[in-house]
């Protein structure tokens, strides 16, 4: 004998499959934020404003951020590594890792932004760790980062070309 279930079973079997498929999605993706890329490191960058490149130092902690062959101002000296850029219509945005040879905080991060004419530096900042993901958008550039003290907090900063700020 064979039965034909109702309309009404059936979309309550198809919401509930539903329910289920978005569910198991949502934990997939909270689960997947809890991960930390690697940390790309380059040495060298090309770029439509001019070559950056990290100068090597005898000492580990001293090499140098060049750009177009010149130093930087402020200069960037440490164990540095180009982890990001970003093309802005303008500009482009490059995140600097340096680390400075601290027990205490081993990493911060520094965004150099290059236009045609001139290059801006953002203050020093980060939370001690290399764990980081960054976004940008055309006006900020974001920084999200575990922090030292609470693992379940994840701190983030934001820079708009001009200032560092980190959300609370």
């Amino acid at each position: 004998m064979t039965t034909r279930s109702s309309p009404r079973i059936s979309r309550r079997i198809t919401s509930a499959a539903a329910f289920f498929l978005l569910t198991a999605s949502c934990l997939q993706h909270a689960r997947a934020n809890t991960e930390w890329p690697t940390l790309p490191s380059l040495l060298e960058l090309d770029t439509d404003y001019g070559h950056l490149n990290v100068k090597n130092s005898e000492y580990i902690y001293d090499s140098q951020l060049l750009w177009d062959g010149l130093e930087l101002d402020p200069n960037l000296r440490g164990l540095l590594n180009i982890t990001y850029a970003f093309k802005l219509p303008q500009s482009v945005a490059v995140l600097v890792s340096i680390n400075d040879g601290s027990s205490v905080c081993p990493i911060h991060f520094r965004w150099v932004i290059l236009k045609k004419e001139d290059a801006t530096i953002s203050p020093e900042f980060g939370s001690c760790s290399d764990r980081i993901k960054v976004s940008a958008t055309l006006r900020t550039l974001t920084l999200h980062t575990p922090n030292p003290t609470k693992p379940d907090k994840i701190d983030v900063y934001v820079y708009d070309g001009k200032k560092i700020t980190q959300m609370k």
